[in-house]
């Protein structure tokens, strides 16, 4: 399902949660999917089970991401997100409800001069994410 002719990959890093943030991310938009994981063995760097490596796709859109053996002092910021331009009134209400569930709203799901209805949210594994409805 993901785009094979795709050269720029947004890569994600987690902290022992990706594969549960790949089955939330699919089940929030059709057509999507998690096209490969690769986990950590026994004996390697990180704890065994954890995603090594990752592919999966969200409407086509394929991203990658790990489960960082490493410690960070950093995390992720809403300085970069990603937006979502959805279709309808009840998509967006769900999929920023849902993603709004133990985030934070960082700007409520409301009528703004750029958009008829826009949220920004950082979800519960702090991924940022612009949500807008598309214009008729």
């Amino acid at each position: 399902m993901g785009n094979s002719n795709q050269k720029i990959t947004t890569f994600l890093m987690f902290d022992g949660q990706a594969e549960e943030a790949m089955n939330f991310y699919t089940s929030l938009f059709e057509e999507s999917e998690i096209i490969s994981i690769m986990r950590y063995g026994a004996n390697q760097a990180g704890k065994e089970g954890t995603v090594l490596r990752a592919e999966f796709s969200l409407k086509g859109q394929v991203f990658m991401c790990i489960d960082s053996n490493i410690k960070h002092e950093f995390t992720f910021t809403p300085a970069i997100s990603l937006y979502v331009t959805c279709d309808t009134e009840e998509e967006i209400d769900e999929v920023f409800g849902k993603l709004s569930q133990g985030g934070e709203v960082l700007m409520p799901l409301a009528a703004y001069p750029f958009s008829e209805k826009f949220g920004w949210v950082a979800d519960k594994y702090g991924v940022s994410w612009q949500v807008t409805l598309a214009k008729n």
